[in-house]
């Protein structure tokens, strides 16, 4: 995959991912965060086979990330709530 499309992914993953609680919440919104990904690579000519290449299903990748800022925030609320 090109750099030009790596940065794209890292850069729309960062500003698109957002911590979700509930598993059905993470992947209906790792559905549509893949499509709008999709869409948003197309619009600055970069072919989505150039990422799945790269990373496999932007789908299932979009769902973990959003996994791990889900478990993140719950550690973090976590250690908010022991040094109270």
């Amino acid at each position: 995959m090109s750099e030009h499309a790596i940065e794209f992914l890292r850069g729309w993953i960062g500003e698109k991912v957002q911590c979700q609680s509930s598993e059905a919440r993470i992947e209906k919104q790792a559905e549509t965060l893949a499509r709008e990904c999709a869409a948003k690579a197309a619009e600055v000519g970069i072919p989505l086979e150039d990422i799945q290449e790269e990373v496999g299903d932007i789908q299932e990748l979009i769902a973990s990330r959003l996994e791990e800022a889900a478990e993140a925030d719950e550690h973090q609320q976590a250690a908010s709530k022991a040094a109270e």
